[in-house]
């Protein structure tokens, strides 16, 4: 695992591009794709950019179960407003909310399959959730479907008129299929993720702590602000 520290969430964004760029350099294809607050300097500095991804596969990690794509704070939506409506793919794969629950899982383990992740964006979670892989979910996992924790509902309902409206279930990509990318690229930023970052990086590897599994593959830069990397 390597450790960029930079200044802020700016400076991580350009950081994240520069790594994202070379990757496309040597022919990456398939971009597992995050939500959130966190990728949203990278994104700026993708749709700012020159790079062309008509011909590549963007896949994402999550989406919340019961808003359909058109919901303003659905991932769907979200990835439209950040990336996509500038910088259109040659496919989107994101998992879709309102689909049977069986059916969808079954759907979107073959998307991963048929299409092997080259690199994949993650955030963290002030539990050391990655993707909504919360505490306690097997790193044997594939896509599933989560039953969001208190904590994480009570991070994202600034997102929503109250935290009533907040979807209590996601589907989720497993931490199987997160570790199946060949390049990982993880980002945080502020203090509220330093604990997280902490275990993460020097923890025992432990599915009470998700994150802590990136230590065992092969190819992860860990990019962090000063704050978010102050107990290393």
């Amino acid at each position: 695992m390597k450790i960029e520290v930079v200044k802020d969430k700016v400076e991580g964004g350009k950081f994240a591009f520069d790594h994202i760029k070379k990757a496309m350099e040597k022919n990456a294809l398939v971009f597992g794709l995050a939500t959130g607050s966190t990728p949203e300097t990278l994104y700026k500095e993708l749709r700012e950019s020159e790079l062309d991804f008509s011909d590549k596969i963007a896949v994402n990690l999550d989406e919340y179960i019961g808003i359909g794509s058109e919901h303003p704070q659905s991932y769907a939506y979200f990835m439209q407003e950040q990336l996509f409506n500038e910088k259109p793919f040659k496919e989107t794969h994101i998992p879709d909310g309102l689909a049977p629950e069986e059916a969808e899982i079954e759907r979107y383990n073959t998307v991963l399959e048929n299409n092997p992740i080259d690199v994949q964006i993650l955030g963290i979670g002030t539990n050391a959730h990655i993707g909504f892989n919360e505490p306690g979910t097997s790193f044997d996992s594939t896509t599933h479907k989560v039953a969001l924790t208190d904590e994480t509902i009570e991070a994202n309902k600034r997102y929503f008129e109250s935290k009533d409206e907040v979807p209590k279930y996601a589907y989720s990509m497993g931490i199987a299929s997160i570790m199946a990318a060949k390049k990982i690229i993880i980002m945080a930023f502020g203090s509220n993720k330093a604990d997280a970052i902490e275990k993460t990086v020097n923890g025992p590897v432990t599915e009470e702590v998700p994150a802590s599994i990136l230590q065992k593959h092969q190819d992860v830069i860990m990019i962090v602000d000063e704050e978010a990397a102050s107990k290393l």
